[in-house]
């Protein structure tokens, strides 16, 4: 009888691939697929980066690997995806138009949910940020041949969202030090801890509410001002802080976009637009907060999902006072 009980269980797990599994991102899917028994789980990885060291512990947890070049023919990516039933991407910024013969391939191979490489702020479909520019792309490609689908976004990290203390305690934490205010910090941004992407995902793909739906995920909506007390209220410190007009924003974008005008291909050049399109988005127009997910039409995740209690900001931000947090990258 247990032999039979197995056998049902194991015919009703979802076989999910991944890509992109060795990034930030996709290092927190892979851990949130892991995490549960709804998944078979395996990742796909290019010719070149088989004997990674990163590739090699992944394979090492004992998830199998599937080889295959995003360049390839739709034929050869269809072959690849045979058997698999949900594919996410979590593929470089800077890649992001390769999922094209994979969209068409996923298509043929009767893949039963896509999920795009998304996971960022809230943003308009078109014209104020250019990575999102270019996952519309993607997302209109999907739309274009019916393949069913899930687009999840996640705000901002907690890991890039706190300032730096005038001790340096927490600097080995931090990205890029920075203790700067946009505008006067009162505009209001989703946030989601890096770790929470990859619970949250785990619910959303198994969910059929979601299917051929936008969700996004958060733990806190806070202001820069906001997140600057928390940090001083929990380590005792007194940050001096810069403050960075509008004008200013606008004015780094433009330089940022006409440097970039010259030299289209130039990946530092474009992940300078990125940072910069990132800030206006958020701090000018205010792009990242829940009235505007709504107005766009996405599901809110928290809402879906009562029970899931994510890592709040507060949380975090003990965590790197205790210096048990993490640098994002690696870096």
């Amino acid at each position: 009888m247990s032999h039979i009980l197995l056998s049902a269980k194991m015919s009703s797990t979802q076989k999910v691939l991944l890509l992109g599994a060795t990034g930030a991102t996709g290092s927190s899917i892979l851990d949130g697929l892991l995490e549960t028994n709804q998944f078979d789980v395996e990742v796909l990885v290019r010719p070149g980066s088989v004997e990674k060291p990163s590739v090699q512990q992944i394979k090492n947890r004992g998830v199998p690997l599937r080889v295959a070049d995003l360049n390839a023919s739709e034929e050869e990516l269809v072959s690849t995806l045979q058997g698999i039933e949900i594919l996410i991407s979590a593929i470089g910024p800077h890649d992001l138009l390769q999922q094209k013969t994979l969209v068409r391939a996923a298509k043929s191979a009767g893949i039963k949910r896509f999920i795009p490489c998304a996971f960022i702020t809230i943003a308009p479909p078109q014209g104020t940020m250019l990575l999102r520019d270019e996952k519309e792309i993607i997302y209109n490609e999907i739309k274009r041949l019916e393949l069913p689908f899930t687009v999840i976004d996640v705000g901002y990290w907690h890991q890039i969202s706190f300032p730096c203390l005038p001790s340096g305690r927490v600097n080995y934490a931090a990205l890029v030090p920075n203790t700067t205010i946009h505008g006067d910090g009162n505009a209001p941004n989703i946030l989601t801890d890096l770790r929470d992407i990859g619970r949250f995902v785990s619910r959303i793909i198994a969910d059929d509410r979601t299917l051929n739906k936008y969700v996004y995920t958060w733990s806190d909506i806070l202001t820069e001002n906001e997140i600057l007390n928390i940090v001083e209220e929990l380590s005792g410190e007194k940050i001096e802080t810069q403050y960075e007009s509008v004008q200013e924003m606008e004015k780094q974008l433009e330089d940022a976009q006409s440097s970039l005008s010259l030299d289209p291909t130039d990946p530092g050049k474009r992940t300078l637009v990125y940072i910069t399109q990132y800030i206006y988005s958020k701090y000018v127009r205010q792009d990242n907060q829940p009235r505007y997910a709504k107005f766009l039409g996405y599901l809110d995740a928290r809402e879906l999902y009562p029970d899931f209690k994510p890592i709040s900001f507060r949380e975090f931000f003990t965590e790197v006072l205790d210096g048990k947090a993490k640098r994002p990258y690696g870096y």
